[in-house]
């Protein structure tokens, strides 16, 4: 079988900044994302969600033009810009018709270059941020997160919240937002990936206009992640009829060889859908949960396999027992032909609904750049997994799988643990 699957890719080089364009022309929209390393890397202890909170206050007023002209000016053009900060990156992206480009440019540029930081946006965004983290952290499924990450790596940023605590937003104060604004939005250090309808000599000149105007330097490199500790089990007591259960172990990097594979046994594992073997076993043919989940998270340049499921109180010793069977039954035996097969079908035919938009297109370049990717990565990678074979997923099934490092973080008030 062939792979029809293509995408083309195009280096744009703009002085020191180099962006990857895909190129089309068929709707008159443009996609740009960028991204440095740093975020919520970057917060101090007990300061946690200062990055978070300095990217928000990104879009609320710069220049000359105050929150609601700025939103307003952002709206007559129809042009989304946001900003973000992630656990070990920081992004701006944005998206308008190629005839709103000067104004997309001219809003993007100004808020990197001169934000206000206004005291009463200040005090909007702060007061929305506290009330994402009471939400985010103070229900089971929020405490059992935060225990697990603060647990699997606790003398690291991956440990902390990313976007902070009530307690910790409180505390930052407004010169802490703009100190980390400073050291974050540099010229240097920059991956740019853009879709849409613009070429590549208008790409370069957009590229110097939008980022020219920022400090030379680039922002400091985050600590790279530890080994994961696996911590056993521990539980959090929250008063809940449910108990949210998050379980982890050591995982695999993107420069792997191996990561293709990865990705087909994660899929028979816990990979979405009824067809993976921990659905089948935990809900189907049990009934003790909803939902069952496994995915690989990436961050710091290191990778962890996490999932995660909830049940009823009294169900949490039997869910666990049945999970971590399936995790070391696919240890022991990987994936046979009928799920190998299913799990490639299912990775191969799911490709190209990455790629319905621009706004798609250009965060799957700047997460192949992330990665390292090589830039025709993505057009041999079908008939990679097309070679995979039962003997490459038996073998790496066995050495990936750590039933007996699976860490477990319960919240709630499980009985019989």
């Amino acid at each position: 079988m062939t792979n029809a699957f293509t995408l083309p890719i195009q280096p744009v080089d703009a002085g020191p900044l180099t962006a990857w364009l895909v190129e089309d022309h068929s709707v008159p929209v443009v996609s740009v994302s960028w991204s440095w390393p740093g975020g919520a890397a970057t917060d101090a202890p007990g300061r946690e969600g200062t990055a978070a909170m300095a990217a928000a206050m990104l879009t609320e007023g710069a220049g000359d033009l105050r929150a609601v002209a700025f939103a307003d000016a952002l709206r007559d053009s129809a042009v989304g810009l946001n900003f973000s900060a992630g656990r070990d990156t920081f992004e701006g992206s944005f998206r308008c018709l190629t005839d709103a480009l000067p104004e997309a440019l001219r809003l993007a540029t100004m808020a990197m270059t001169a934000p206000r930081m206004d005291e009463d946006a200040l005090v909007r965004v702060r007061a929305r941020a506290i009330a994402g983290a009471r939400t985010q952290l103070e229900t089971p499924r929020g405490q059992a997160g935060r225990a697990f990450w603060a647990s699997a790596f606790p003398d690291h940023p991956a440990g902390r919240p990313a976007n902070g605590t009530a307690e910790s937003l409180a505390a930052v104060p407004p010169e802490a937002l703009r100190a980390a604004l400073a050291a974050q939005l540099r010229r240097d250090g920059l991956l740019i990936g853009v879709a849409g309808a613009i070429r590549p000599a208008q790409l370069a000149t957009l590229l110097r206009d939008l980022f020219g105007a920022l400090p030379a330097g680039a922002p400091a490199t985050p600590p790279p992640l530890p080994p994961f500790t696996a911590f056993g089990r521990q539980i959090v007591m929250v008063p809940s009829p449910q108990s949210q259960i998050v379980f982890g172990q050591p995982g695999i990097t993107p420069p792997d060889p191996d990561w293709e594979i990865a990705q087909v046994v994660l899929r028979v594992l816990g990979g979405g859908g009824f067809s993976s073997r921990l659905m089948e076993a935990v809900r189907v043919q049990r009934g003790l949960t909803y939902g069952i989940g496994v995915g690989l998270d990436t961050l710091f340049g290191g990778g962890v396999i996490t999932g995660s499921f909830a049940t009823e109180n009294g169900k949490v010793a039997e869910a666990l027992e049945v999970t971590r069977g399936v995790w070391a039954d696919l240890a022991r035996t990987g994936p046979t032909e009928a799920e190998l097969e299913e799990a490639v079908a299912y990775l191969t035919g799911s490709l190209p609904l990455q790629f319905t938009d621009s706004r798609r297109i250009a965060a799957t370049l700047l997460a192949m750049r992330r990665n390292n990717r090589p830039i025709g990565w993505l057009n041999g990678r079908n008939e990679r997994l097309r070679a995979i074979t039962r003997g490459d997923a038996v073998r790496l099934a066995g050495s990936l799988l750590k039933p007996e490092s699976l860490a477990v973080t319960v919240a709630g008030e499980p009985v019989g643990l």
